[in-house]
């Protein structure tokens, strides 16, 4: 296998993994009751998706 011909510094290690953080996933509204879901999922809290009641949801 392969060798290295030099040592990677510290600053090209960290500007790689600099670009490859996480992002925080983005959130939706429900225009009905203000409740925050994620996009193209039923909204756990009333259970409709895409105006449709998917899931009966039990208060």
């Amino acid at each position: 296998m392969g060798q290295p011909k030099r040592k990677q510094s510290k600053q090209r290690s960290r500007k790689r993994r600099g670009a490859n953080q996480f992002e925080a996933f983005q959130l939706s509204r429900d225009q009905a009751t203000g409740t925050l879901f994620k996009p193209h999922y039923v909204n756990p809290e009333t259970g409709m998706y895409r105006g449709r009641q998917v899931i009966e949801i039990d208060d």
